[in-house]
């Protein structure tokens, strides 16, 4: 029995180990991949008078998302069944860690902006990269009247460009297991600017979840794309009612997905 406890005892210590090395080689290479895409995204923006947003985002930040998820041993897997819209489009998903953000990136969505949690700008290399790409920064959900204005003036560039979105409705909820509460930006976006939402749904293992933690194990995501919606028949005074309709599809989605595993 001593001899057993022993064992168990060096296992778990060699695995603690293991653990902790893969957490500093990921943190490490993490930085460096930030460092070195901004530098280039910076740079690529400059030569071209920083009128490559879209190339910034589409390939040079689709790679950065796409090796992230290599290095941490994550295989992301994409399940869609109809052609991105050329069209003005307000791309939704659930938001279950941050493992989301890499993988959200990792699509490379045509001609795009995100919004992100204004708390990652923090990382400076986050930020720069954010700034080229035209990212638009959110406040926690406390701070109504300054998310207004942010979502004001979204309204307005996007309105102005033509250009597609992407958010969560779940704002920063970090959490597995059920889907969350949907807050009102979102279909508040899509209603103003008459744009067709496409949801997303990633779907994440929970022996891989990150939760706030930025390394995750391995494994795999899939990352399904559910049928549009239109919008064409929104107006405001239903905006609770959209959104919820929008929120059961997620709900009626998980559960569905969890039934046939």
């Amino acid at each position: 029995m001593a001899l057993d406890s022993a064992n168990t005892a060096d296992v778990e210590v060699r695995t603690s180990t293991r653990s902790w090395l893969r957490i500093v080689v990921l943190g490490f290479c993490g930085t460096v991949i930030l460092t070195v895409g901004s530098l280039v995204t910076l740079m690529t923006a400059v030569v071209t008078l920083f009128q490559s947003r879209r190339f910034c985002a589409e390939v040079l930040v689709r790679a950065m998302g796409r090796m992230a998820l290599w290095l941490s041993g994550v295989r992301m897997v994409v399940h869609r069944e109809f052609p991105l819209p050329a069209a003005q489009t307000i791309y939704i998903s659930n938001h279950t860690a941050t493992l989301d953000v890499f993988a959200t990136v990792a699509l490379g969505l045509p001609n795009t902006r995100y919004f992100l949690s204004g708390f990652l700008r923090k990382i400076l290399p986050l930020g720069l990269i954010g700034y080229l790409i035209g990212v638009f920064w959110t406040v926690p959900c406390h701070f109504p009247g300054k998310r207004r204005k942010i979502f004001q003036r979204a309204d307005q560039v996007l309105r102005r460009s033509g250009e597609s979105v992407y958010l969560t409705p779940e704002g920063g909820r970090i959490r597995t297991g059920k889907i969350g509460h949907f807050n009102r930006g979102a279909f508040h976006l899509a209603t103003s600017l008459r744009a067709n939402i496409v949801p997303i749904y990633i779907h994440i293992p929970e022996e891989i979840d990150s939760g706030m933690h930025l390394v995750s194990g391995t494994g795999r995501v899939d990352v399904y794309f559910l049928p549009p919606i239109s919008t064409a028949d929104w107006t405001l005074t239903e905006l609770d009612q959209n959104r919820d309709a929008t929120r059961q599809l997620y709900v009626d989605f998980h559960a569905q997905l969890g039934s046939s595993q």
